[in-house]
């Protein structure tokens, strides 16, 4: 399968089109820029890695408020698909899914270790925002892998919101909870 003959794949089952038009769904829009901005804020107030830190995590969530719109993962989703049915393999796609999966949790892992180390001094500052960070990236990285197992639990629901808006809504609140706490700090210590 060429280049030209996978993209005909995927927008014969993908469009641009709004991918959560739900009030969740533009609430966590809303979500997204709303920690970007504060991220932007921390930045402008930080110095050395922090500040290198938040300006990465302010377009990260500019980024990831884009794509929930877009539901660019989605398309990721119809690519793999593709793929698999010219290859082959879509029989078989559930093995692919499991070992895609723990090849995420695995970066997932190694990139938090890497940002954990290389941000060990002001760790005690960022754990929040990095853990929420890497909750967001993983979420969305095992939901575009279309596991019917994951999506079946994140459309669980408890009082009355899906868990996929529980985690997503979640490891964004901790990065604005943490970058809200750092403005807090920097404002009281007159900094």
């Amino acid at each position: 399968m060429g280049p030209i003959d996978l993209i005909e794949c995927v927008f014969a089952t993908w469009s641009p089109v709004i991918g959560d038009p739900t009030l969740t769904g533009w609430i966590t829009v809303i979500a997204y820029f709303t920690a970007a901005c504060l991220a932007a804020l921390v930045f402008r107030v930080q110095s050395g890695r922090q500040r290198i830190f938040w300006l990465g995590l302010s377009i990260c969530l500019l980024l990831l408020a884009i794509n929930k719109q877009l539901d660019l993962q989605s398309a990721l989703t119809a690519a793999g698909r593709c793929l698999a049915k010219a290859q082959g393999w879509y029989e078989e796609r559930h093995a692919f899914q499991i070992k895609f999966i723990f090849a995420i949790i695995a970066a997932n892992t190694v990139v938090a270790a890497s940002l954990a180390w290389a941000m060990r001094r002001e760790f005690v500052f960022i754990w929040p925002a990095l853990l929420g960070l890497v909750g967001l990236l993983a979420f969305i990285a095992i939901r575009a892998a279309g596991f019917h197992h994951f999506d079946q639990f994140i459309g669980f629901e408890i009082g009355g919101m899906r868990m996929n808006g529980i985690l997503e809504l979640g490891g964004i609140a901790l990065i604005a909870a943490n970058a809200a706490h750092l403005l807090l700090l920097k404002r009281r210590t007159g900094g």
